[in-house]
C-alpha cells in the first residue's frame, strides 16, 4: 500500500467517500482543469502540480476566448433551466440560481465574467432575454419567449381577447342607444292633459250599427295592343337607362375604391412591426408581475433592440423592463398631444381633434415635420400614443 493511500473498506475510506458526495465550497474548485477539491491543502496542492501549470498557460494564451465561452455556457444553460422549468412566471432570481447549482456538474459562476448574480441578472435585463424588476425581497426575473410559434399564439390571444371585447362593448354601446330612442318614443307618444279631451261614454238607448257597402265588381277596361305596346317599349327604354346609369355609378365607386385600396397599401407599406419610441406614455398589460403593476402607466425612458424598453412608472416610482407585448399605447382626450408610433408619419408630434370611440380610431393635426398642419383622419388606436410632458 503506498504512502498516502486509504485501504478501501476502512472507516476513514467511508469518510473520504461521503465527502466526496455532494456539492463542496466553490472557492475549491477549478474551472480549468474542472477539478473540485474538498479543502483548503487540496486546492493548494492541485494549484501547485504541473498539469494546472499547463491549463494555466493555455488559458493565458488566449483568455477572453475562454472567458466568452464559460460565459456562454453559464448563460445557455441557465436560461434552458428557466424556460423548462418555470417558463414565462415571475420568479425569484436566486431560486433559480439554487436550482442550477445543485446540479454538481455545472459551470461555475466564478469562470465567468460575472462576479455576482445581481450582475448577470442585470446582463439579463439589459440584452432583453428576461423582464427584470427588483424589490424588497431582492431580484425577480421572466423568462421572455422568442419563439416565432409563441409570439404567434399570442398575438392571436391577444387579438380574440380584444374583438371579444370590443363585441361586447358594441352590443352595450347599441343596448343603451336602443333604451334611450325607446324612452324619448315613449315621452314624446304619451297624451298630455290639455282640457280639450272628452271621455267616450255611450248612452243607454243608442243603438249600434254597421253599414258595409261592397261596390259591384267592375270589369277593367281593355287598352288597345297599340297603346300597350308603346308604353311596354318606353317602360322598357327607361330601364336600359336605368340599368345603364347604374353600371356607371358602379364603375365610379369601383374605381374609388381602387385608389382607396392603393392608398391603403401605402400606408401599409410603411408600417413596422415594432412601435415603441421615446418620450411616450404606455400601460403595462401584463399580469407576470404581478396584480400591482398590471395596469400602471408610466413614459418610456429608452429602447432597447427596437422590441424592448424601459419604463419608468409614474406609480409606484419604479423602473421596468419590458417588451412591447407587455405594453400598450395610451390616448390622450381630445386636444391633447400625441406622437406617431407606426406608419407613413412616424415620429411626428400631432394633436388630437377629434375621438371615434365606436371605430377605435381618431383625427389628428400633426405639429411637426414637413407635413406640419396637415388633418389625418381614422388613424387607429394602435398607431399612435400620448406624448410626455414633464413638469418644470
Amino acid at each position: 500500500m503506498g504512502k498516502g493511500r486509504v485501504e478501501p473498506g476502512t472507516p476513514k475510506y467511508i469518510a473520504n467517500k461521503i465527502k466526496s458526495k455532494g456539492l463542496q465550497k466553490l472557492r475549491w474548485f477549478c474551472q480549468m482543469c474542472n477539478k473540485q477539491c474538498r479543502d483548503e491543502n487540496g486546492f493548494k496542492c492541485h494549484t501547485m502540480s504541473e498539469s494546472h501549470q499547463r491549463q494555466l498557460l493555455l488559458f493565458a494564451d488566449n483568455a477572453g476566448r475562454y472567458l466568452s465561452e464559460f460565459s456562454y455556457e453559464f448563460s445557455k444553460g441557465f436560461l434552458y433551466l428557466l424556460k423548462r422549468q418555470f417558463g414565462t412566471k415571475r420568479v425569484k432570481a436566486n431560486k433559480v440560481y439554487q436550482e442550477y447549482i445543485s446540479d454538481r456538474t455545472h459551470l461555475h459562476m466564478n469562470a465567468t465574467q460575472w462576479t455576482t448574480l445581481t450582475g448577470f441578472v442585470k446582463w439579463l435585463g439589459k440584452t432583453g432575454k428576461c423582464v427584470v424588476d427588483e424589490t424588497d425581497e431582492g431580484w425577480f426575473i421572466t423568462y421572455i419567449d422568442r419563439d416565432p410559434a409563441t409570439i404567434e399564439l399570442e398575438e392571436k390571444m391577444r387579438r380574440k381577447e380584444k374583438a371579444e371585447k370590443d363585441d361586447k362593448e358594441r352590443e352595450t354601446d347599441f343596448l343603451q342607444r336602443q333604451i334611450r330612442e325607446g324612452q324619448k318614443k315613449e315621452s314624446t307618444e304619451k297624451p298630455t292633459d290639455d282640457g280639450n279631451t272628452k271621455e267616450l261614454i255611450r248612452e243607454e238607448d243608442e243603438k249600434l250599427s254597421l253599414n258595409l257597402k261592397m261596390d259591384t265588381f267592375k270589369k277593367p277596361a281593355v287598352a288597345p295592343i297599340k297603346n300597350v305596346l308603346s308604353t311596354a317599349g318606353s317602360d322598357r327604354m327607361s330601364m336600359i337607362s336605368k340599368s345603364s346609369s347604374r353600371k356607371s355609378e358602379k364603375r365610379k365607386i369601383s374605381a374609388l375604391e381602387e385608389i382607396i385600396q392603393e392608398e391603403t397599401k401605402k400606408k401599409n407599406y410603411m408600417r413596422k412591426d415594432y412601435w415603441l419610441l421615446e418620450n411616450i406614455v404606455v400601460k403595462v398589460t401584463t399580469k407576470t408581475l404581478g396584480l400591482e403593476y398590471l395596469g400602471k402607466k408610466g413614459v418610456v425612458v429608452k429602447v432597447m433592440d427596437k422590441y424592448g424598453c424601459m419604463v419608468k412608472l409614474f406609480e409606484p416610482k419604479v423602473k421596468l423592463k419590458l417588451d412591447q407585448n407587455h405594453v400598450e399605447t395610451v390616448i390622450p382626450n381630445v386636444g391633447g398631444r400625441v406622437i406617431v408610433v407606426n406608419g407613413m408619419h412616424v415620429g411626428r408630434e400631432a394633436e388630437l381633434i377629434k375621438l371615434d370611440a365606436d371605430n377605435f380610431c381618431v383625427d389628428v393635426k400633426l405639429k411637426s415635420g414637413p407635413a406640419t398642419g396637415k388633418i389625418i383622419t381614422r388613424l387607429p388606436f394602435e398607431d399612435l400614443c400620448k406624448q410626455h410632458i414633464a413638469e418644470s
